[in-house]
C-alpha cells in the first residue's frame, strides 16, 4: 500500500511511575461506536504494593468520580486476581491484576420530543437527515434527552425499527455530537437488518470534509492501520500495534490550503467505520488536527477558531434496502465551512 502511514503508533500500554500501576483499556467491541460495557485493566508492581484498592483506582480511573468508584466495588464489578473484592481498603500485591468493569447505565424510556429536523430523504422504510453539530445521537450517561432518538420517535410518530434496542431505535450508526451532516436512521427492521449489513460489509460510501491545523505533507494518501481505545485516556481513540484495535482505512485530499500554511480543506472517505477514525488519522498520522477538536488538539494554539468541529458527514451512499437501488445523499455545508472552499465548491 503506497503511500500508508502508521506514524503515531501507541505501545500496548503506558507504565505509571508514580503509582507503579500499568493500565491497560480493553477494545470496544462494538463497531463505529462506543463501548457498552468497558473494561480497565490495572497491573500493580512495586511501587504500588500495599496501596488501598480505592486509593489506586482513584488515581488511575481520574474519569470516574471517588463516589462511582466505591459504587462499583461495592456492587462487585472490581476484581483482583480473577476474585471479586467489595472493600475498599483491600490491600494490593505486586503482581496483581485488577480488572474493573463498567457496565452500561441502565435503560430508560426514551420520550419524543418536538425537536426540528433537516430531512433529506424519507420514506416507509428510512429517513436521510442532516444533523447539525452539537446534537447527540442517542441517549447516554450525561444526555438523558434531547438527542436525535428523542427527535425521530416525535418526527416518525414512533414508527422506528426495534431492533437497536429501547435507548437506540432506528439507528445502524452514529456521528459524533459535534459532527455535522448525513445519517440515515432505519423505520423497519428489514431496514435495519440491511444497513446494519452494509455498514458492516463495506458497502456503503462515507465521505467527509474537515478544515485541519497545518497542510499535509501529501497531497493525497492513503491511511491504514489499526484504531482502538487510548491505552490511558478512556476518553480518546488511538493508532495502536497488533492485536489491539481494529483496522482502520481512511483515505484523504487535500482540497483547498492556505498558502501560509495555516489551515487546509481535506476530502476524507472512510471505508471502516471506527469511532474517531478521522480525527485520530488526521491528528497521529498526518500530524494535522481538526479545529476545533477539543479533544485531539490543542485549541488555544490553533491560530484559526471557527467556532465548532471542522467535520461534516459531506456525502452517503447505499443500497435501498427495500428496492435495491442504489441511493446518495449530500448534505449542505455548514456557513463555517465556507470561507475555506475553493471556487469550485463556493456554490455548492
Amino acid at each position: 500500500m503506497s503511500p500508508s502511514t502508521n506514524a503515531g503508533a501507541l505501545d500496548g500500554g503506558a507504565t505509571v511511575a508514580q503509582t507503579g500501576v500499568h493500565v491497560n483499556s480493553a477494545e470496544s467491541p462494538v463497531e463505529d461506536d462506543d463501548a457498552e460495557i468497558d473494561t480497565i485493566s490495572l497491573a500493580i508492581d512495586d511501587r504500588a504494593a500495599g496501596s488501598r484498592l480505592d486509593k489506586v483506582l482513584a488515581e488511575r480511573c481520574a474519569d470516574l468520580s471517588r463516589s462511582r468508584l466505591q459504587a462499583l466495588i461495592k456492587s462487585g464489578q472490581i476484581t483482583v486476581n480473577g476474585v471479586t473484592v467489595t472493600k475498599p481498603r483491600h490491600s494490593l500485591a505486586s503482581g496483581d491484576e485488577i480488572v474493573v468493569t463498567i457496565p452500561p447505565p441502565d435503560p430508560a424510556e426514551i420520550v419524543a420530543q418536538d425537536i426540528p429536523l433537516d430531512v433529506l430523504h424519507e420514506d416507509e422504510h428510512l429517513i436521510v437527515i442532516n444533523k447539525p453539530a452539537g446534537l447527540v445521537v442517542h441517549p447516554a450517561a450525561g444526555n438523558p434527552d434531547g438527542t436525535l432518538v428523542n427527535a425521530l420517535l416525535f418526527h416518525c410518530r414512533g414508527q422506528l425499527s426495534g431492533i437497536g434496542g429501547v435507548e437506540r431505535p432506528g439507528i445502524v450508526h452514529r456521528l459524533d455530537k459535534e459532527t455535522s451532516g448525513c445519517l440515515v436512521a432505519a423505520k423497519t427492521d428489514l431496514a435495519h437488518q440491511s444497513l446494519v449489513g452494509q455498514f458492516a460489509n463495506r458497502e456503503t460510501e462515507k465521505a467527509y470534509l474537515c478544515v485541519v491545523q497545518g497542510v499535509p505533507a501529501q497531497s493525497s494518501g492513503h491511511l491504514e492501520n489499526r484504531i482502538g481505545r487510548h491505552p490511558v485516556s478512556r476518553q480518546k481513540m488511538a493508532v495502536r500495534p497488533e492485536p489491539h484495535g481494529k483496522e482502520a482505512i481512511t483515505d484523504y485530499e487535500v482540497l483547498n490550503a492556505d498558502p501560509e500554511g495555516h489551515w487546509a480543506l481535506v476530502r476524507c472517505v472512510i471505508h471502516t467505520g471506527r469511532t474517531h477514525q478521522i480525527r485520530v488519522h488526521l491528528k497521529e498520522c498526518l500530524h494535522c488536527p481538526i479545529l476545533g477538536d477539543e479533544i485531539y488538539a490543542q485549541i488555544s494554539r490553533q491560530s484559526v477558531k471557527p467556532g465548532r468541529l471542522m467535520l461534516h458527514a459531506r456525502h452517503l451512499g447505499f443500497t435501498h434496502p427495500a428496492t435495491g437501488e442504489r441511493i446518495a445523499f449530500e448534505s449542505p455545508l455548514p456557513a463555517a465551512f465556507h470561507p475555506f472552499l475553493p471556487s469550485d465548491l463556493a456554490d455548492h
